[in-house]
């Protein structure tokens, strides 16, 4: 039988409490369901993602780890599920199973063999992924956050062969700086400060990524103008910009999860030249790996609520004011953070029902 009662719901989320590794040192617990009508399994297809397959299972699909059963190393190892596997419902135990199919044309569990944990190893070329890559593959890359010192003595384009103004793909750059042993360099320039909503102070600053270059003679002796190519060009680039060694940055198909302690974020910055952000759009918020934050956290998204004035309230000291009430934030979203500095992270909006601006809340889910 597909559905159950809210009886059988509550005890069934009771059993997960009981019997799941802790995954997250929440002050409050996480209270994950079953959905009323979850399926009894899954077949996963190219194209699938851990959160849309939790999202058929779960009310919140960051409640992955601990349908799972998992452990906080396991939640950070990356995570294998591909095509054809089947994610199937064990309603005894309150967990997912993974498995295979084995012939046999029923639903039950003896057409299927079950695996007892997951497989976690290196992600596989054609494994599922977390969230949709495509959108924040650039995000994964390419150095939009710059934090405390990391602008102190970057190497710079100095000249240009043939006095160029602007660079384009083959060009030539001279390049004056300490490499540090790197060969491959992304350019940048740098942008706008990010400033904390609550505090003001500065906490990163916004960088222009413009494009690649790559080392193709070391300075001479007596000198430390390194000459340099450019392979890409996605912005122009000219003398004064700025080189960051290229960091490898592969996709990690990090396990949605909560984080390791309550949150409370605003959003500081939305990615795309818009004022207003929505389904499957980046934005920046101001908490990072010092806040507890790593990749795969899973933040809620809120309107702050408006203060406003209770025409009703009592009157202030001379009869004119009216009390100021502050109204309760409106959840609106989810937040899947991906990338994490020291103090800013970036995260991409899963499921929304308004647009997000700058200022909106991000925290810990209830």
């Amino acid at each position: 039988m597909k559905n159950f009662s809210t009886s059988s719901r509550r005890l069934l989320a009771a059993a997960l409490f009981c019997g799941v590794t802790a995954v997250s040192a929440q002050a409050k617990p996480l209270v994950c369901e079953f959905k009323p009508n979850a399926p009894d399994s899954h077949t996963v297809v190219k194209g699938d993602t851990l959160w849309g397959i939790a999202g058929t299972f779960l009310d919140k699909p960051w409640c992955w780890p601990q349908v799972w059963g998992m452990n906080k190393e396991e939640i950070a190892n990356p995570h294998w599920i591909y095509p054809g596997q089947v994610v199937w419902f064990d309603r005894a135990a309150g967990r997912l199973r993974l498995g295979t199919k084995v012939g046999g044309n029923g639903s039950g569990a003896g057409d299927m063999r079950l695996s007892p944990q997951l497989r976690m190893q290196g992600l596989g070329k054609d494994a599922v992924q977390s969230i949709p890559s495509g959108v924040i593959e650039p995000f994964l890359s390419q150095p939009l956050i710059i934090e405390d010192d990391e602008l102190k003595n970057a190497p710079r384009i100095i000249a240009t062969r043939g006095s160029r103004v602007y660079l384009g793909k083959d060009d030539k750059a001279y390049v004056r700086g300490d490499l540090k042993g790197g060969t491959s360099f992304q350019v940048f320039r740098p942008g706008k400060p990010l400033k904390d909503p609550v505090t003001k102070a500065v906490v990163a600053q916004e960088a222009f990524y413009l494009g690649t270059l790559k080392l193709e003679a070391v300075a001479e002796k007596g000198s430390d103008v390194h000459t340099f190519v450019v392979q890409n060009a996605k912005e122009e680039m000219g003398k004064g910009d700025m080189l960051m060694a290229m960091p490898p940055m592969p996709m990690q198909n990090y396990v949605p999860h909560p984080p390791d302690a309550d949150v409370t974020a605003q959003v500081l910055a939305i990615y795309g030249g818009v004022t207003h952000a929505g389904q499957n759009q980046v934005v920046s918020i101001n908490r990072g790996k010092l806040d507890g934050l790593d990749v795969g956290s899973v933040l809620q998204l809120y309107h702050r609520g408006e203060t406003v004035t209770d025409p009703g309230g009592e009157k202030g000291w001379h009869g004119l004011n009216k009390p100021q009430v502050k109204l309760p934030d409106e959840r609106v979203g989810s937040l899947f953070i991906f990338r994490v500095f020291k103090k800013v992270s970036y995260g991409l909006i899963m499921q929304v029902t308004e647009p997000i601006v700058v200022g909106d809340v991000a925290k810990s889910a209830e």
